[in-house]
This record gives structure tokens, C-alpha cells and sequence, in this order.
């Protein structure tokens, strides 16, 4: 469900000591994460639309040490509505509800079987991303044959687990579009693999960073690759918890709803 217009960067994660290589960093602002959600006290954020600065860590009160993605406020994400086709749906439109959106896609995403992950990308790709679905199908097949699978099927019960931590929010000033309706969520995640034994991953990715792009259009937050858009993009510093580069750079750590 990221944009995966690149060629996947890197591939090394074992399933569940089966031997078989099957996983990849997939490729893949405006306001800092804490402003634009409306948490913490706003002391720790640049007011407005402003990037902060990444040169230096942010300064600390006497006494107080810097501010982290650790030691601040975690977001609650909102839960979803509804599930349509296997992907979450029903968030609202605003920040969090974006937030949301990313997060929730992101982890249901069958980023491993192309037919499960067309009807996935189906329910909520935006009209007017052109190619998008058939993009993202191709990138997985491509995958799964430099994997030595089949380019068509599923994950032959092994079972893939998703969890992203953190987040980094970027509210894109677009022409014709209302501030706010179009962002750019890169997220910071973990990802397991449990084998029909049920054993678990002896080698699982952490500290795997993507981006998506989410338009809200016909009352929904859709995914989008759209070139207007994605020209925007933007590169984060490195997340890490204990960073105040990473605080100060727009990272937020993330709590799920109930």
C-alpha cells in the first residue's frame, strides 16, 4: 500500500526459520506531528506551519532533559468505522483521522499476496490515481518471483504480523486543495512472520520506515500517488525514541485505540 514506484531497496527478513527469503523495505513537514494534532502543550512545538529545524536537538528547560519521541505524549489513533474488503474504513477527516487511515492500512496491507492486496487497494485508492492498483499488484508479483514463489497466490499459511510505532505527519499545501485535505504520513513499523508451526520469526524487520499519501475525496481518506503530489514528498531524519532530532523533525510515537 506504500508508493512503490522505486524497485524494493532491501530484502532479508526469514519466515519463521523456513529459509525462505520473503520480505523488503518497500519504498516508502507542513506541520510538526504535535502541533498538528492538537496534543501536548504546543511548549515543545514550533507554532504554525513551520518545519523545525533538525540541525540541532531542541533545547531543554534547566534541568529538564531535551524532549523525545519517548518521553512525549503518544497519539491514540482512532479506531476504524468498518472494514470494506479487508482494510479498514470510516475515519474521520482530520488530522488523527488521517493518521489513522495510514496506520490501519499499513498493518492490514497483504503486502505479499497481489490478489487479496488488488481488492484491499481497490477499496480505498483514489479515482484519480491513475495506475495506482495496477502498480502496486505488479511491484508484488515482481517480488514474489525474486522471492521464487509463484507470481500469483497467497502466503502458504504463513501468517504476517505489522506494527507501526511511530509516525511523522506532513500536511501538503497543494493548489486547489484545502490545507489539510492532502498529507503525508511516513510511519516507523515492525514486521513478523509466523510459520504454519507457529513458530515465531527468528529474524524479524525492525526499524522499517514508509510514506503514504492520502487525499480526503468524497468523504473519505483514499491513497494516492498523484504527481502533484508526490512531488512534495519529503525525507525524514531517522526515527528513534530517544532522539530529540527525531522529536524535533515531527516524530510522534503511536498507542491504538480500543
Amino acid at each position: 500500500m506504500s508508493r512503490q514506484a522505486q524497485p524494493a531497496r532491501r530484502a532479508r527478513m526469514t519466515l519463521a526459520g523456513l529459509g525462505l527469503l520473503a520480505a523488503a523495505l518497500l519504498a516508502g513537514g507542513g506541520y510538526a506531528a504535535a502541533t498538528l494534532l492538537g496534543d501536548g502543550d504546543g511548549s515543545d512545538r514550533p507554532a504554525g506551519d513551520a518545519k523545525p529545524s533538525v540541525s540541532a536537538p531542541p533545547k531543554a528547560s534547566p534541568g529538564k532533559p531535551p524532549m523525545t519521541p519517548a518521553r512525549a505524549k503518544k497519539i491514540t489513533l482512532d479506531s476504524p468505522k468498518d472494514h470494506k474488503d479487508g482494510v479498514a474504513v470510516g475515519f474521520e477527516h482530520t488530522p488523527r483521522g488521517a493518521i489513522s487511515a495510514a496506520v490501519y492500512w499499513w498493518e492490514e496491507y497483504a503486502w505479499l499476496d497481489d490478489r487479496k492486496a488488488r481488492q484491499q487497494l481497490n477499496a480505498v485508492v483514489s479515482p484519480d490515481a491513475t495506475g495506482y492498483v495496477d502498480e502496486q499488484v505488479s511491484e508484488i508479483r515482481a517480488f514474489r518471483e525474486r522471492l521464487g514463489l509463484p507470481p500469483s497466490g497467497g502466503t502458504s499459511g504463513i501468517l504476517f504480523s505489522t506494527s507501526v510505532h511511530a509516525v511523522r505527519p506532513s500536511s501538503m499545501d497543494v493548489p486547489g486543495e484545502e490545507l489539510g485535505d492532502v498529507v503525508e504520513i511516513w510511519m516507523s513499523y515492525d514486521r513478523f512472520a509466523t510459520g504454519p508451526d507457529g513458530a515465531p520469526d527468528k529474524d524479524p524487520l525492525r526499524g522499517e520506515t514508509t510514506n503514504l499519501f492520502l487525499r480526503w475525496q468524497d468523504g473519505a481518506w483514499r491513497l494516492t500517488n498523484q504527481p502533484e503530489y508526490v512531488k512534495q514528498e519529503s525525507f525524514p531524519v531517522a526515527y528513534d525514541p530517544d532522539s530529540p532530532y527525531a522529536w524535533n523533525d515531527g516524530w510522534v510515537q503511536v498507542r491504538h485505540g480500543d
